[in-house]
């Protein structure tokens, strides 16, 4: 593995940290060792941990890819400069241990179940709210200069069985008649020929919206661009007590009082489950596991012929996702463990391992540069939410992206900041209800999850 330059004064990385049992991370505790962290550079200055008690008109909870979203839009279209509050180093959770795919989507469900559960019209709200989503995404990597190594090319979705592409198909039809939206089939000796010499591919359906990006430097990115504007980042202040007194939210923090009259959450899987009576349990953490190679020589590159940078993900339930990094190393990510306790369990990197090597058997046995896992915020009904919390005037969260959140997050945190601002959101589900609350279940899921694993395990294998 390469070594990962540690932060200074850092704490060790917790491996195993879980956050549905622990009460919550640092301060300083170093950054998960990601292939991100390793190649990204030194990380952009902040401002240092909060010092003392302090009064501001914004707090924002959480310094990942949505709330330097929020920061950076709260400053250009609303003159409001933010402080952002951060447990430890920028980015810490879900922005610097993503695989770096940037789709045309949020949360889990496809354009099809938009329809089943909403209707055709809101589903084709929906589907303008992320066409508008993935040009403002690029739009904040162009306009600020954000050296993140974007690979365009659009998202392949690879068939991993034939019986599948009737499925990709139908789906593809839809997203062309329905949505105006030029999806398109392709063969598998299409996909061998000009995607990847996949073994496993039996076609695939192509989506023009899709770019591969460096995770951490789209992350530092955002850092500098938010204090350029004005944003204040404190970073190793994780929030510690909540509570609103007098029209004021009073964040403790190890350094001091942060007294906000209004506070965004941003905080994905990380936050920990005491960080307010209204945000516990709304989610369901669940864990990724993701590889990089060593650089491939010439015959690899060949022998696995991926001809493009875009992002790849095959049909499987518990999908792989992987793609071909600038440097010529491979990177593949899967879903693993349940719990944190059982993450360094070595039969959940020999399964990803096998996964990559049914689909490229030249790469079996092949030497890795970087393995690592993370938490992904999964919501209990499939989709994010971006809204006010009820009953806590001056309080909104943006949560819930269930692995699809590198390109919406731009957004998520603009139309935070434009809650923040006091404006009012379109009207389409992911703004204008909470996300589901599962109270004390949310624990007793993961016997739930253990189940449905297997189950999905049988159909994607052997079914």
């Amino acid at each position: 593995m390469q070594p990962i330059a540690r932060r200074t004064g850092s704490l060790p990385f917790d491996p195993l940290y879980d956050p549905l049992h622990a009460r919550g991370l640092g301060p300083r505790s170093d950054y998960a060792p990601t292939y991100w962290i390793g190649t990204a550079g030194p990380a952009p200055q902040d401002d240092g941990p909060v010092t003392g008690d302090m009064d501001v008109d914004v707090a924002i909870i959480g310094s990942g890819y949505t709330g330097l979203s929020t920061a950076i839009h709260l400053a250009k279209a609303h003159g409001i400069k933010a402080v952002v509050l951060e447990a430890n180093g920028v980015a810490f959770g879900c922005s610097t241990r993503n695989g770096g795919q940037a789709q045309i989507s949020a949360g889990r469900l496809k354009r099809s179940q938009w329809i089943d559960r909403w209707g055709l019209n809101v589903a084709r709200g929906l589907h303008a709210e992320m066409v508008e989503a993935f040009d403002l995404f690029r739009g904040l990597i162009r306009d600020h200069a954000i050296d993140c190594q974007p690979q365009e090319g659009g998202h392949y979705y690879i068939a991993h069985k034939a019986a599948l592409i009737p499925t990709l198909a139908k789906e593809a039809a839809l997203l062309n008649d329905s949505f105006g939206y030029r999806a398109r089939m392709l063969s598998r000796e299409e996909v061998i020929e000009t995607v990847a010499h996949d073994h496993e591919a039996q076609g695939a359906m192509w989506e023009p919206d899709g770019t591969g990006i460096h995770a951490a430097k789209l992350a530092f990115g955002y850092l500098r661009t938010a204090r350029e504007l004005g944003a204040r980042v404190h970073t190793d202040s994780p929030v510690q007590g909540w509570e609103f007194r007098g029209g004021v939210h009073h964040l403790r923090t190890p350094g001091g009082i942060v007294r906000a009259r209004r506070v965004a959450v941003a905080t994905a899987a990380y936050a920990p489950r005491g960080l307010h009576p209204r945000l516990r349990d709304r989610l369901m953490p669940i864990m990724s596991n993701s590889v990089v190679t060593r650089v491939l020589t010439p015959s690899e590159l060949d022998a696995i012929g991926i001809r493009t940078g875009a992002p790849l993900t095959d049909t499987r339930t518990l999908r792989h996702y992987y793609r071909l990094l600038p440097d010529n190393r491979l990177q593949i990510g899967s879903r693993a463990a349940i719990t944190g306790k059982d993450a360094a369990n070595p039969a959940h990197l020999q399964g990803l391992l096998e996964g990559m090597a049914r689909k490229f058997p030249a790469l079996r046995g092949i030497e890795l540069d970087y393995s690592w896992w993370g938490w992904v915020d999964v919501s209990h009904d499939m989709m994010p939410r971006i809204t006010a919390i009820p009953d806590l005037p001056g309080a909104f969260y943006a949560l819930g992206y269930g692995g699809n959140g590198v390109m919406y997050s731009a957004m998520a945190g603009r139309r935070m900041a434009q809650l923040v601002a006091g404006e009012t959101l379109p009207n389409l589900p992911i703004f204008n209800s909470e996300l589901p609350h599962e109270g004390w279940k949310t624990p007793f899921r993961r016997l739930g999850q253990w189940g449905l694993y297997h189950l999905y395990h049988y159909r994607d294998e052997r079914a």
